[in-house]
């Protein structure tokens, strides 16, 4: 019986941190996704000719390409993919933290599909992301933190 109680108060606490870091969506702009780059990269149709480029906040995915900075990443295109799978050709909503931009002129934000369903906390939690932060933005690192846990020990995507 203990056991089944500390279950659910587990489970209660859980969902209630979930709620609590989850915002209003029906206050977060809403764009439809034009173009998936790769496993955390993504445009959209913000009414302008080229669209916005949205970098999300708190994952970094495995790059597909080698650049000057990193290397190609293994698991890169299983990353890109599940992203384009995901949102793609979807309307999603956008939640920004303290910084708008990075130094590359990328909107930095969270992403939710239209059901609620948290974009950066997918990536996380199936292993096809780790978390990553850049100070100031971490409004919902702890969370992701802990999807990264749970992937680790089910030893799914980056860590199989």
């Amino acid at each position: 019986m203990r056991s089944l109680i500390f279950f659910l108060l587990l489970l209660t606490g859980c969902a209630n941190y979930q709620n609590t870091q989850r915002p209003d969506l029906s206050k977060l702009e809403t764009y439809k996704v034009m173009r998936v780059v790769d496993g955390d990269t993504f445009w959209v149709d913000d009414g302008s000719e080229k669209g916005m480029k949205i970098r999300l906040l708190c994952v970094d995915a495995p790059e597909l390409r080698a650049s000057r900075y990193k290397e190609k990443g293994a698991y890169a295109e299983e990353a890109s993919e599940f992203l384009k799978e995901l949102i793609g050709d979807q309307f999603i909503k956008l939640e920004y933290d303290v910084q708008r931009y990075d130094q590359y002129r990328r909107v930095l934000a969270y992403a939710y599909l239209v059901d609620g369903t948290f974009v950066n906390g997918e990536l996380v939690r199936d292993g096809y992301a780790k978390v990553v932060t850049y100070q100031p933005n971490v409004k919902h690192v702890d969370f992701l933190v802990e999807l990264q846990k749970q992937a680790q020990r089910k030893r799914r995507g980056l860590w199989k």
